[in-house]
């Protein structure tokens, strides 16, 4: 890998991963028109590059992953402690009070976080051997950028919600959960779908971010560990390595502005420019599938 191509990917994966634009399903019309292949070294890569992005997540939103890391702390302490008075309820007969576990719109959103990866989880294992081959195909691809455009048009036509999590139903959690599995596949945004859910779901802008974003980190953590086992040994070169870390550091820095942005332009209704923006690049992959 040279410097400029470790610039290159540096860029593309810190814009395109928090846009709602889909950064795998750039990859992949990229190494199409390049004619390469995704190799070890790549997947390496790719894998170290969605950990730089994800240091961008945490520096954007770090007063609030603090907040919900503790709340997520006192609810397994307040779990522990209400299994603890259902034994003792038990041996001694004498009814015990138990602390409520949910009692704070940060407690809902770990619980809704957590129910929102069941599904993603179940998908993500289900569809591995289809999401291996999508990977590779610009057909796939396209449709992919098809989804996403349709689903950020299909909000510019929704009304401003004002639902929190307080308001919230777990069932939201369980549908948004869906849609970010369905990211697996190349050309699907996974925050641009679950954005959008959240906000057909009745959610609040700012809230929809928030939510799409801090969702991520236990997906992304969870998906780079199941594509390091993919990984088989290869031999460790200084200036591929470098290359590729200052690639990571890039696509880091260029994240924590794509967020920024993203945040100022959903609270102004710009889905529909990236709606076309999507629905071109599936064009482009159409195109180079069928004619290339």
């Amino acid at each position: 890998m040279t410097l400029l191509e470790s610039i290159l990917l540096g860029l593309l994966q810190g814009i395109t991963e928090f846009l709602p634009v889909s950064s795998s399903g750039h990859l992949v019309v990229l190494r199409k028109l390049l004619g390469s292949s995704l190799t070890d070294e790549g997947l390496f890569l790719n894998v170290m590059l969605h950990l730089g992005t994800l240091a961008a997540v945490f520096v954007v939103f770090r007063k609030d992953i603090r907040r919900l890391a503790a709340e997520g702390i006192g609810m397994v302490w307040d779990l522990a402690g209400n299994l603890k008075r259902y034994g003792k309820e038990l041996r001694l007969g004498e009814e015990q009070r138990y602390s409520r576990i949910v009692h704070n719109n940060y407690r809902k959103v770990v619980l809704m976080i957590l129910i929102a990866l069941i599904p993603t989880a179940l998908i993500g294992v289900i569809a591995e051997p289809a999401a291996a081959y999508a990977s590779n195909s610009v057909l796939a691809a396209g449709i992919g950028f098809y989804v996403t455009s349709v689903m950020l048009l299909v909000t510019n036509f929704v009304k401003d919600g004002e639902k929190l999590p307080r308001d919230a139903g777990y069932w939201c959690a369980v549908v948004i959960g869906i849609c970010q599995g369905l990211a697996v596949f190349p050309g699907v945004s996974r925050c641009g779908i679950t954005i959008a859910a959240c906000l057909l779901c009745g959610f609040h802008k700012k809230f929809s971010v928030k939510y799409s974003f801090i969702m991520s980190i236990p997906t992304v953590i969870g998906a780079v560990i199941w594509e390091l086992r993919r990984l088989p040994a290869f031999t460790f070169q200084a200036a591929p390595f470098l290359c590729g870390l200052l690639a990571v550091i890039i696509a880091g820095i260029v994240g924590y502005f794509s967020i920024r942005l993203l945040i100022r332009l959903i609270s102004r209704q710009k889905f529909k420019y990236f709606a076309g923006y999507c629905f071109f690049i599936g064009t482009t992959a159409l195109i180079c599938h069928f004619v290339i």
